[in-house]
């Protein structure tokens, strides 16, 4: 397997705009496909906050959607899928009914309300805005850590953030994946420097510590940020592949692997975690059966690479005091 740039949008046609406030201390990422793609989702979390959600699931009679949305700002967040719904509209994008078009976007928001932003706005509710201004700023290119939706987010101990990886596999098909690390448990291995998802990493794209020599003391014993409600984990998985919506869904379910390579403890009562699968249809599958398998696999190691990626590329953020200190101020850079 080969690898671009590292990031989701190694998927052609695809691209990713973030947009924060530091003073809110939160923020908003945006999935723009250049065409409408296949969409499913997964939700294992106990507390997960989403848009759209339903339309997309199996049982619901929509295909393809027309942009993602992960956001800060709990409930208040899903005022960004707005945003992005305008942006569209106003490009004449959106699913046909008669004259009329409806860009479908779905969403899930992450709980930033307590990490020392002042979150005590005045007047229009800022996700809208953030989400116009993601859109704008939409790139094959864009920042990993304490950005977009991942800028206030937090794990125990330490800052979360926005991560992304890629993979290639045989035949041309690619999967990425995008998430913000807001996770109830750990992303590294008791209080040690190691990351869970380090048998994993590829080209020390996390710091490349690798597994530790032997498992810390009470490395097993879970730790858990105290506040009921007050995480998630919400990503998105993307492959070029020609995909059916039922195998979009089963993407999304063996993607979920890749959080329990990452984090400890996940998909807590505490959670919200969502993952949605989105597929362009550029590339075919060898086989339905194994080549869906494979991609699987693959997706789950690739979300597990950028959660990592995530917790290691978070920058030192005074506003956000409630979210600890960033990775790299605990441990150093590269080994």
């Amino acid at each position: 397997m080969t690898r671009c740039r590292n990031l989701i949008t190694d998927v052609p046609g695809l691209r990713v705009g973030n947009a924060h406030d530091d003073r809110l201390c939160s923020g908003v990422t945006v999935l723009l496909p250049d065409r409408p793609a296949v969409a499913a989702v997964d939700v294992r979390g106990g507390g997960p906050g989403t848009r759209e959600t339903d339309a997309i699931g199996l049982a619901g009679s929509v295909e393809q959607v027309h942009g993602l949305v992960l956001s800060g700002g709990s409930a208040f967040g899903l005022a960004a899928a707005t945003g992005v719904q305008s942006h569209l509209s106003k490009l004449g994008i959106g699913f046909a009914i008669g004259d009329a078009r409806v860009p479908i976007v779905p969403q899930a928001i992450l709980f930033d309300l307590l990490n020392g932003g002042d979150k005590s706005w005045d007047g229009a509710n800022p996700y809208e805005g953030l989400a116009t201004a993601a859109c704008a700023a939409a790139s094959d290119d864009f920042a990993l850590g304490s950005a977009g939706a991942g800028f206030g987010a937090s794990l125990v101990g330490m800052r979360g953030g926005l991560g992304s990886a890629s993979a290639t596999l045989d035949g041309g098909v690619t999967v990425g994946a995008l998430v913000a690390v807001n996770a109830a448990g750990s992303a590294t291995v008791g209080t040690s420097a190691h990351f869970w998802a380090a048998a994993f990493e590829q080209d020390g794209e996390f710091g490349g510590r690798g597994l530790p020599p032997s498992m810390p003391q009470n490395a097993l014993m879970p730790r858990i940020k105290q506040l009921p409600g007050a995480s998630t984990t919400i990503a998105i998985v993307a492959t070029n592949a020609d995909l059916t919506k039922p195998q979009a869904h089963r993407l999304a379910v063996m993607a979920q692997t890749g959080m329990a390579r990452a984090l400890y403890p996940v998909h807590t009562p505490l959670d919200g975690d969502v993952v949605f699968a989105l597929a362009t249809g550029e590339a075919p599958l060898t086989d339905p059966v194994s080549g869906l398998a494979k991609l699987g696999a693959v997706a789950a190691n690739v979300l597990a690479r950028a959660i990592a990626r995530g917790v290691y590329e978070a920058a030192h953020c005074p506003p956000c005091w409630e979210a600890g200190p960033d990775y790299k101020s605990l441990f150093g850079g590269r080994t």
